[in-house]
């Protein structure tokens, strides 16, 4: 085994050791809450894996820069400059829900390059379920290749969807509910989690009408890797190296992509 795969391994262990020692203990037990500027929720979950994780970081990856949801924009934009490697760090993907005492949240890690997106992984504690990924060998779940039903062919009256209606038009959203083009739709709240779980075969279709590069750059090669596409309702490719939100159009194969893209545009 090289170093390089020593150190991955080292990372992976300390994603599942942040989320058993640091998340599921203050999702049982006491936990701080309060509310960032744009009305959104932090805990002391939150900053306990954010220390952790970057901490671990910058021991096996000296060098590499860490931008994570906690820190200030400053922070974050300084992180994205330039075009050399940069991890992404969301401690606590469903911040709202662990805080509600809803079993949906992960931890979520992404290493982005010249290339786009290289690694990724989601950490689901509540379950158990590690989510990995590398640019050219499939999405991993536990290690192993995820157990994953064929796609529909291209029928979205037999899909299940996972719509976010967050940021979405008011013209999209109401045809989304009086007119649903899928035969049922979900919504996490946590985009990481949804992101691998459509990856893994688990729903259909992916909306989301504007999320952070943090949500989604571990999920868009998950998907890519099994296969699936994505872009955003515009067009273009959901990953870029900026903090601006773009929206997220996904579905766990092409020809279904196809369909929901064009059932959007007649509807946005």
């Amino acid at each position: 085994m090289t170093s390089s795969e020593h150190a991955f391994d080292a990372l992976l262990e300390a994603l599942r050791s942040a989320g058993r020692e640091e998340l599921l203990p203050r999702f049982h037990g006491h936990l701080a809450v309060s509310e960032k500027a744009d009305g959104s929720l932090v805990t002391s979950a939150d900053h306990a894996v954010d220390r952790r994780l970057r901490e671990t970081l910058e021991q096996l990856y000296p060098g590499i820069p860490v931008l994570s949801e906690e820190q200030p924009r400053d922070a974050q934009q300084a992180a994205l400059e330039g075009n050399g490697p940069c991890w992404l760090l969301d401690p606590l993907d469903g911040t709202t829900n662990f805080a509600g005492g809803m079993p949906f949240f992960a931890i979520s890690l992404a290493l982005i390059d010249t290339g786009g997106v290289a690694y990724g992984a989601t950490y689901d504690p509540i379950r158990d379920e590690l989510f990995t990924v590398a640019r050219g060998t499939g999405l991993r779940l536990n290690g192993e290749a995820p157990a994953s039903r064929p796609p529909e062919s291209a029928d979205l009256s037999r899909c299940t969807a996972l719509v976010d209606y967050k940021r979405l038009s008011h013209r999209l959203a109401l045809a989304l509910v009086t007119e649903p083009p899928f035969r049922s739709q979900r919504n996490l709240g946590a985009c990481a989690l949804e992101w691998a779980w459509l990856a893994a075969g688990r729903a259909d279709l992916y909306l989301h009408g504007g999320q952070a590069l943090w949500d989604s750059a571990a999920g868009t090669l998950m998907l890519t890797e099994s296969g699936g596409r994505q872009c955003t309702l515009e067009g273009d490719p959901v990953f870029r190296r900026s903090l601006q939100k773009p929206s997220a159009v996904a579905a766990r194969s092409p020809a279904l992509q196809d369909a929901w893209l064009g059932w959007l545009k007649t509807s946005a």
